[in-house]
């Protein structure tokens, strides 16, 4: 019987030891996308431009003493995407990425349902890995840019929109 246990341990003790070094002071990276709403319909659409150099944050927020702490920060680059280290397991902290900046002009003002996106940053709840995605967040252009409408009645009839 002990014997045939030991096998078994080698093979825990192997499978295990990346997860707890990973563990110990490996960052949680956090990547995502920032784009413009460029027809203000609240969502990504095929008309969605992606936003190259826009401010992103961390904020994590403590569940007891709701102190918030700024624990990253970043700037989009190509295709609208940033990537951001947050150092530490934030355990029972509320942690989101957050919209700072915008570098377009004509779309700077943060969708108030898109302006931020819930991460969970602990090793806690079992996740093997450090690599997390935040949905994408977004700001509304100033004014929708001319098709709009011809791509919301696209939206509404169920067509393909990919034909426009």
């Amino acid at each position: 019987m002990a014997r045939s246990s030991v096998p078994l341990i080698a093979v825990l003790c192997v499978s295990l030891l990346p997860l707890a070094a990973m563990a110990v002071g490996t960052p949680f990276l956090v990547e995502g996308r920032v784009y413009c709403d460029t027809c203000r319909f609240g969502f990504e659409t095929i008309a969605t431009k992606y936003i190259i150099g826009a401010t992103v944050r961390i904020v994590c927020k403590d569940g007891v003493t709701l102190k918030q702490e700024v624990v990253g920060e970043a700037v989009t680059g190509g295709l609208g995407t940033y990537s951001i280290a947050v150092t530490g397991d934030r355990h029972d902290q509320q942690c989101q990425a957050e919209l700072v900046k915008s570098s377009m002009h004509d779309c700077h003002v943060a969708d108030p349902g898109r302006s931020t996106a819930t991460v969970i940053l602990t090793r806690s709840n079992g996740a093997a890995s450090t690599r997390h995605f935040a949905n994408a967040m977004g700001y509304l252009r100033d004014q929708p840019l001319p098709g709009c409408a011809a791509l919301r009645k696209l939206y509404l009839s169920d067509g393909d929109a990919r034909a426009i």
